[in-house]
């Protein structure tokens, strides 16, 4: 089965009004003693699981590349000699323009990473400035330029939709945008309001206009029709890639599918480093303390970063799986995976679920998979849901 490491990098140039990732701005002084740390974990962590191979390896955050690349040099150091990476694994790492330059994706060619996710959002000045975003378009533009030019044959890129003030017609001048710079991923996101980020401050202070749902779902739709278009399958209700062959086989997923967020979809274990960061094996999950101080000093104390646990019950999994299998809108959930996995068949765990969903049209077969439906995309959390259990009280904080 394969295996993915995540490796959580959480300080940024800038903390956008929007987010509510676990990321921090004006930390340059933790960056020595958190990489430090960090290396400390992930060659503790070799020691402990036996040093299994990689498959895919990502450098997330935050913003990867507020590091210097000398640092980021010695945190993959640090996972190739712990956990043996594959030859053909994929290693991405996500960029901010803004903090890149030719030369700093000249280095991270240099040190291995062979996939970039460059977090654009949107090729209008007036919405990168509601998202508070430290870029403009000419320079979203020049830092796909430069990942070019260094030689990057596998980039994503990242677009909001959904914003305060975005039109149809904006939307479209963003996507047809990204398109013009023939990127091999893209990755689109509704604007969420998150509790807690100044966005939801502003909302409810009447500042910024609630995102409009049903605007959001038009501008989803008029994206799948502009992307298929121009040569883009959607392979997940989020992501779409470009694919080589003149005809996909309905359930394959394109050759530029992000490998790394495949392992998650498909349930599969990965181990994660650095602050809040995640890891999951059959029946276990478990998270890092979120406080890059906080996270530096138990490692330096030579404690785990460890902050809470959650045993993963078998029916807790199952509709785990299906939740997230569910996410690839061409894949779906392999009948046969699953009995694999579990022992039993889908049907013999969810017949009611499926009985009900596939009367309303939500959900689909092809072949032995189960998936979504076209129009059960805009609808998706509300099939997933009917998956899960009510509750699963095994969480330890």
């Amino acid at each position: 089965m394969p295996l993915g490491l995540y490796v959580h990098i959480p300080f940024c140039q800038r903390k956008c009004p929007y987010c509510d990732f676990n990321s921090y701005a004006g930390m340059e002084y933790l960056f020595a003693p958190f990489t430090a740390a960090l290396v400390t974990e992930i060659t503790r962590a070799g020691d402990a699981w036996g040093h299994p191979v990689v498959d895919t390896l990502f450098l997330g955050g935050g913003t990867p590349t507020v590091l210097p690349v000398e640092h980021l040099s010695r945190i993959l150091s640090a996972c190739r000699s712990s956990f043996p990476i594959a030859p053909e694994a994929e290693i991405t790492c996500e960029a901010n323009p803004g903090t890149v330059d030719q030369a700093k994706f000249v280095g991270l060619r240099e040190i291995g990473v062979n996939r970039l996710s460059i977090g654009i959002q949107s090729f209008q000045d007036n919405e990168l400035h509601i998202l508070g975003r430290i870029h403009d378009a000419k320079q979203a533009k020049a830092a796909f330029c430069a990942a070019r030019s260094a030689g990057f044959t596998n980039i994503n890129l990242d677009l909001i939709y959904g914003l305060p003030s975005q039109t149809r017609e904006t939307w479209v001048s963003t996507l047809n945008q990204a398109i013009a710079l023939d990127p091999e991923h893209l990755s689109l996101y509704a604007l969420t309001v998150e509790p807690g980020t100044p966005f939801a401050r502003w909302v409810a202070e009447g500042r910024l206009p609630r995102p409009d749902d049903d605007l959001a779902a038009d501008l989803y739709e008029i994206a799948d029709d502009v992307l298929v278009a121009n040569g883009y399958a959607q392979y997940e209700i989020s992501n779409w890639a470009r694919h080589d062959a003149s005809h996909l086989p309905p359930t394959a997923n394109p050759r530029f599918a992000c490998r790394h967020n495949l392992i998650y979809w498909r349930y599969q274990p990965y181990l994660g480093f650095g602050p809040g960061a995640h890891s999951m094996i059959p029946g276990r999950r478990w998270w890092n303390i979120r406080a890059p101080k906080a996270y530096i000093r138990q490692i330096e104390e030579g404690h785990i970063a460890e902050a809470g646990h959650e045993t993963i019950h078998d029916r807790l999994g199952m509709g785990e799986m299906m939740m997230l299998g569910l996410r690839l809108v061409r894949e779906g959930v392999s009948e046969a995976a699953f009995q694999s996995r579990w022992g039993t068949t889908i049907e013999e765990v969810f017949s009611h679920e499926l009985a009900e969903l596939e009367d309303v049209g939500l959900i689909e077969r092809m072949g032995d998979r189960i998936r979504l439906s076209r129009h059960a995309r805009l609808v998706g959390n509300q099939v997933f849901a009917r998956f899960l259990p009510k509750s699963n009280p095994t969480s330890t904080e």
